[in-house]
């Protein structure tokens, strides 16, 4: 197998912490994204990383990809074995890929401050709703269905491990209430799998400066204005 992505990428480093967990043999091949490569646009529709090649197989978008890799290599599994709860794992991968993670690029690309702070509202309310609708009653962690890790942690956490940029740019913080959310993120840090694709903040703040002046030009700035 091939991982083609750039490891700057929150979304590649889903996949890249997906195939660790799985203790699979793969290639990381590293695209530069303000600099892509002929051959990237001919495996990469949409421009994107990160993208799978397994045999003649070709994949792209990062949950999507994560979901094949545990279908195919099921061992150890990442979504839990009951249907019931398979089916909130991806309620809850939805809730990031469509409500969280574009209020994380929206209130950074705001440049109005009335504008910038509706977004951080949002933000910081959906943390919450995370934090009181996400966990279960009973949840005794340490990952979000408890004691084993799932596709929906390694969806939700990249942009966790980024939540410094936000501090940085926008004053935005995971709120104190959120006890869950900072027990569960304190254990994600510690995955061997995070170690292997972290940064620490002062390299996340520089990736994301263009986005909080408002001059990143890449594919995830132009969708996320959108």
């Amino acid at each position: 197998m091939q991982l083609i992505q750039a490891e700057v990428c929150p979304y590649a480093q889903r996949t890249h912490m997906c195939l660790l967990e799985k203790e699979l043999a793969f290639e990381v091949i590293e695209v530069d994204l303000a600099n892509k490569p002929d051959w990237f646009e001919e495996v990469s529709p949409y421009s994107k990383v990160p993208v799978l090649r397994d045999g003649d197989l070709r994949l792209y978008e990062s949950t999507i990809i994560n979901e094949y890799i545990d279908e195919v290599y099921p061992r150890p599994a990442l979504l839990p074995s009951d249907p019931g709860d398979r089916a909130m794992a991806r309620i809850w991968i939805d809730f990031d890929n469509v409500k969280f993670v574009p209020a994380f690029y929206r209130v950074l690309l705001a440049q109005g401050k009335d504008k910038r702070q509706h977004i951080a509202d949002q933000l910081i309310g959906q943390m919450e709703f995370m934090e009181s609708q996400g966990f279960a009653e009973t949840w005794k962690g340490p990952y979000w269905f408890g004691e084993d890790i799932s596709l929906l942690d390694l969806a939700v956490y990249p942009h966790f491990e980024r939540l410094g940029v936000l501090e940085a740019y926008r004053g935005i913080s995971l709120p104190q209430s959120c006890s869950r959310l900072r027990e569960w993120l304190a254990a994600m840090h510690e995955r061997p799998s995070a170690k292997a694709t972290a940064h620490d903040d002062a390299y996340h703040k520089n990736a994301y400066r263009r986005y909080a002046d408002g001059t990143a030009s890449g594919m995830t700035a132009k969708d996320m204005r959108n």
